[in-house]
């Protein structure tokens, strides 16, 4: 698979990622194809993400604008995440991440599908505890995905997605762009450590990378104008139809 068709892949990760959180649906499948071994293309895979996360930063600042202290606390607890996942992976075995990952994938795709009915159980919560203290099982949650988001990282953003949407009552490209913020941090951090300890890619990252850039930041503009519940149930489908593709390779 040439460069070309790396960007072209990169743009549709950027596109899937930033709307949904399925990056991974377009970018790991082209990076096997491309010829790389499973881990190599895990991180590689995630070193390209990071082009991903600045992308949706700079189109989703109509959506993040007043909601500065819930995301820097969120952004800390998935960095956190993403550096205990990182060493996760560099401490396993290679194969142990791929049986993981297709089972974690359907989950996230069917705690979107059961928003609705999470979301009145949060909100039910939430009518009986303080701010302060119902923010800790947010937290928790946001610090598993971004361990999961820095081991494997395929469809981590779907997992989150579902976690924040059961969290918090809002528009969806509200809770899509926090979603971005979240996995984005758990990214970067354990990019940064496969940057250094990992046996990266660097040509295919950097094709990757520039398509990433360009549909990141298209993505945002997307959700503001799609209908929440057919874009909410066609990213869980999509979710199970990669996780069937893992599970069959």
């Amino acid at each position: 698979m040439s460069a070309a068709l790396l960007m072209a892949a990169g743009l549709g990760s950027g596109l899937a990622g930033s709307i949904g959180g399925l990056a991974s649906l377009f970018s790991y499948p082209a990076l096997l194809a491309f010829g790389l071994p499973p881990v190599v293309a895990n991180v590689t895979n995630t070193v390209a993400m990071f082009s991903t996360t600045v992308g949706t930063a700079a189109g989703s600042r109509l959506e993040l604008r007043g909601h500065g202290r819930r995301v820097a606390k969120l952004v800390v607890v998935a960095a956190a995440g993403g550096s205990a996942g990182a060493w996760l992976l560099m401490a396993t075995p290679a194969t142990a991440f791929e049986f993981a990952a297709p089972w974690l994938i359907a989950l996230g795709s069917a705690l979107l599908l059961a928003r609705d009915p999470l979301r009145r159980l949060a909100d039910a919560r939430a009518a009986r505890t303080a701010s302060a203290a119902s923010f800790l099982p947010v937290a928790v949650a946001v610090a598993l995905v971004g361990v999961y988001g820095g081991y494997f990282g395929a469809a981590a953003g779907v997992i989150m997605l579902a976690v924040l949407c059961a969290a918090a009552t809002e528009p969806l490209p509200v809770t899509n762009a926090i979603k971005n913020m979240a996995t984005g941090a758990a990214n970067i951090t354990a990019a940064v450590a496969y940057a250094f300890l990992a046996p990266v890619h660097w040509l295919a990252a950097a094709a990757l990378s520039c398509g990433c850039l360009v549909g990141s930041w298209l993505g945002p503009q997307i959700v503001r104008r799609l209908p929440e519940r057919p874009l909410r149930f066609a990213i869980a489908l999509a979710g199970f139809g990669l996780a069937a593709s893992l599970w069959v390779t």
